[in-house]
């Protein structure tokens, strides 16, 4: 207490009310980088990597389950958990998800091979695995509604890729097993192409600072 207020208090006999700090009010500015088109990329070039092999131009080798395990699997997850730290739920999401999607398809591949356990002993695995990824991106696609038509793309075309996949395992050993397997491969560079572009996109109009490649957000 301050001696102007002692001798206040002194002479009057009353309690002068001490002033109380008011809280300060912190703002912390995220300055980090978006990490969308890393995702978008990582996935976008192993999807048509994968698919030209499900179009049948070459043989699955190991050049896909590299680009599975680092590029699309791994690449996607550290995407995704930047994403967290940016508060992105949607974002965190998918890219966690669709990196795990690329490490799990790589081990339905390479687990039996290397006798760790067997492979899937009917098609119906493999359709039951495709068609719940396809319903988990269907789901997902809907939160793309509120974000922009280029992801709504990728996402719708993922949907639709699922699913064919899964087609084709259900019918696999027959004519029609073939012609559903080429169209998912055609179908699925279309969407790994489409994720290309939405990367691109967001890195050269970030770079340049104005629109050179459109994504068409939409309107909140």
């Amino acid at each position: 207490m301050t001696e102007a207020v002692k001798e206040a208090t002194a002479t009057t006999g009353t309690t002068v009310a001490q002033p109380v700090a008011q809280p300060v009010k912190t703002e912390i500015v995220d300055n980090t980088s978006n990490p969308a088109p890393l995702g978008l990329m990582a996935f976008g070039m192993t999807t048509v990597l994968l698919n030209l092999h499900n179009a049948g131009i070459y043989p699955l080798d190991s050049m896909i389950f590299a680009m599975g395990i680092f590029y699309g699997g791994i690449a996607q997850v550290i995407a995704g958990i930047m994403e967290w730290k940016k508060n992105n739920t949607f974002g965190t999401t998918a890219f966690c998800s669709y990196g795990l999607f690329w490490l799990t398809l790589v081990g339905l591949w390479v687990f039996p091979k290397l006798g760790l356990i067997e492979a899937p002993l009917t098609e119906s695995s493999m359709v039951a695995y495709l068609f719940m990824w396809g319903l988990f991106t269907g789901l997902m696609f809907i939160g793309t509604l509120k974000l922009n038509r280029a992801l709504q793309v990728v996402f719708l075309s993922l949907t639709i890729l699922f699913w064919l996949l899964a087609a084709r395992d259900a019918l696999v050993g027959t004519k029609a097993g073939e012609v559903v397997g080429l169209i998912a491969g055609i179908e699925g560079i279309f969407c790994g192409m489409s994720a290309v572009y939405t990367s691109i996109a967001q890195i050269l109009n970030e770079v340049y600072g104005k629109t050179i490649l459109p994504i068409g957000p939409v309107q909140k």
